[in-house]
C-alpha cells in the first residue's frame, strides 16, 4: 500500500499474526521450516524457486498460490524470503530472490534496477489494481453523506477525536514504515487532523474492527484490495485529484493517492534461464476478487497459507491451467 513510491506502503504487516506463517530464511531454523513446507524439500537436485513475499496478507495470498501451483504441478522447490519493499529490489537485483509478484510502484529503483542495471526484469501486471486512500465506516458515511468530501473532514474532527490524537481528529495510519503522503496532506490541506500509527496491519485492522463493533466513526489510511472490505464496508473520502506528478515533492502533496495496476518483477537472469517456473511466473495474473478469496481464507478463516492456495486451486482449475501453458 504503496505508491509513487507505492512503496509508500512500504510493508504493511500481515493481517492477524496467526496468519504469518511466511518463512524468513535466515539461520537453521528458518531452513528447517522450509523443509517442512515445501513437498520436494528433500528431493535431490530439486529446482528450487525463491519468491520474496510483502508483509501484507494479499501478497502473501498470490505467493501463496503460486507456490502451491510451482511445487505440485511442475515439481519446483519454493523458498520464501519476506524482505520489506525496497530492500526486495535490492534482493532480487542480487539473485536472492527470483520473483515479486505483487509491487506498489517504485519508479525510482525501476529505473536503477530496470532501465539502467538491467538486473531486474519486468514480470507483467498481476492483473490487480492496487489504490490507497482515506476512508470512513459506510455506516458513518450513509448517515453523514458530506464526510465523504475531504473539505468538510474538519467539521466532523471532534467526532474522529481519540485519546491518542491530541485534541484532532485523528487519521489511523498502520505502520509508520509505511512511507504514505498522510501528514503532508494534512498539513497542507489544512486539516485539524492528527495522523496516529496503530504499528502494523494487522494493529490497524483490530483498531477498525473495534471501531465497527462499536459503530464509531473513524477516519483511517487504508488501500483495495483488502480483504477487511468485506467485513468492515468502508466509503472513500474524495480528496482532491490525482494529476500526475501532483506527489513528485513529498513535503507539498495536496492530492489523492493514484489507481495502480500491481506488477511482478523477476531476476533478470532468472528470467532468461528460469525455465518453467519464470514462464509460470510471468503469465501469472488474477482478480482481486481471486487475491480477496484467498486472503479471507487465511486473515479471517484462519486457514494456513498452503490450506487456503489449495482450496483456491482445486474450486478454479480454469484459471490456474492458463498460466502452466
Amino acid at each position: 500500500m504503496r505508491l509513487r513510491n507505492m512503496g509508500r506502503r512500504t510493508a504493511p504487516a500481515v493481517a492477524g499474526s496467526s496468519a504469518l506463517l511466511l518463512l524468513t530464511l535466515t539461520g537453521c531454523g528458518a531452513a528447517d521450516m522450509t523443509k517442512q513446507a515445501s513437498p520436494f524439500a528433500n528431493a535431490q537436485g530439486a529446482k528450487t524457486v525463491t519468491l520474496s513475499v510483502q508483509s501484507w496478507v494479499g501478497a502473501q495470498a498470490n505467493v501463496a498460490v503460486a507456490q502451491y501451483l510451482l511445487e505440485h504441478e511442475l515439481g519446483y522447490r519454493v523458498d520464501t524470503v519476506q524482505v520489506d519493499e525496497v530492500p526486495a529490489w535490492d534482493a532480487l537485483s542480487q539473485g536472492r530472490v527470483d520473483a515479486i509478484l505483487e509491487d506498489w510502484g517504485h519508479p525510482e529503483q525501476e529505473q536503477r534496477y530496470v532501465e539502467d542495471k538491467k538486473t531486474i526484469a519486468r514480470g507483467g501486471d498481476l492483473g490487480v489494481t492496487g489504490h490507497i486512500g482515506w476512508f470512513v465506516p459506510t455506516y458513518f458515511a450513509e448517515k453523514h453523506p458530506d464526510v465523504t468530501n475531504w473539505k468538510n473532514l474538519n467539521k466532523y474532527a471532534d467526532q474522529f477525536r481519540t485519546a491518542e490524537s491530541g485534541g484532532k481528529g485523528q487519521l489511523l495510519d498502520g505502520s509508520p514504515s509505511y512511507v504514505t503522503n498522510d501528514k503532508a496532506l494534512v498539513k497542507n490541506l489544512k486539516l485539524d487532523y492528527q495522523v496516529v500509527f496503530a504499528g502494523s496491519e494487522a494493529a490497524q485492522i483490530t483498531q477498525i474492527k473495534q471501531f465497527a463493533k462499536e459503530k464509531k466513526p473513524f477516519l483511517t489510511y487504508w488501500y483495495t484490495p483488502q480483504w477487511l472490505s468485506e467485513k468492515v464496508p468502508m466509503t472513500e473520502v474524495k480528496l482532491p485529484p490525482y494529476k500526475e506528478g501532483c506527489d513528485a515533492d513529498p513535503e507539498k502533496v495536496a492530492c489523492a493517492y493514484p489507481h495502480t495496476p500491481l506488477q511482478k518483477y523477476l531476476n533478470a537472469d532468472f528470467a532468461k534461464e528460469g525455465g518453467k517456473a519464470a514462464d509460470f511466473l510471468k503469465r501469472f495474473r488474477w482478480t482481486t476478487e481471486d487475491q480477496n478469496e484467498v486472503s479471507l481464507m487465511i486473515a479471517d478463516q484462519k486457514l494456513s497459507p498452503q490450506e487456503a492456495a489449495k482450496k483456491w486451486v482445486d474450486s478454479h482449475e480454469s484459471t490456474w491451467r492458463a498460466w502452466l501453458s
